[in-house]
């Protein structure tokens, strides 16, 4: 039995584009089902400060701070959500390949936005209990972790691996 014509050998799979979509957008899903339990524990978190008593010895630019990873928060959550309603309006419209396209790009988003919350996170609760210099430090190490292993480290490997195009 020969190869279909859509299949990749030079990814030692024998599988069509539309089941390496198929395959692609599970993966995505679990790879955002990740993201968003980490986005939604942060979110938790975050809600829940402004109900705290300590809340209004804030000064304006924590307050302001706090605000703003709120709202990254809410976006991380929203980025999230997204692929899955791509995927729901693209049911059936024989869309796979475009909606795996479309959803990698919105979870590499994600994941830069999540890297941001984390050290944004990391640097108001350093502010808010030891103080600003702290919140800097911590939240600028936090970051350059996470550069390094959602950026730098991926390139790496990708640059190790043979020579070869991409099939997914």
């Amino acid at each position: 039995m020969s190869e279909p014509d859509d299949v990749d050998p030079a990814d030692g799979r024998t599988e069509s584009a539309p089941q390496r979509a198929d395959r692609n957008w599970v993966e995505i899903l679990q790879e955002l089902r990740v993201t968003q339990t980490g986005t939604q524990i942060i979110s938790g978190f975050l809600l829940t400060i402004v109900f705290q008593q300590r809340f209004s010895e804030l000064d304006g630019f924590q307050v302001s701070f706090y605000l703003v990873l709120v709202v990254l928060s809410a976006a991380c959550t929203a980025l999230g959500l997204a692929p899955v309603a791509l995927h729901r309006q693209l049911f059936r419209h024989h869309e796979k390949v475009q909606t795996v396209a479309i959803a990698n790009r919105l979870l590499r988003t994600t994941l830069a936005l999540v890297a941001l919350l984390t050290s944004g996170v990391v640097f108001f609760v350093f502010d808010v209990t030891v103080g600003p210099t702290a919140g800097i430090v911590a939240g600028g190490i936090v970051l350059a972790v996470l550069v390094v292993l959602l950026y730098v480290f991926p390139r790496a490997v990708l640059r190790r691996v043979s020579p070869r195009q991409p099939s997914e």
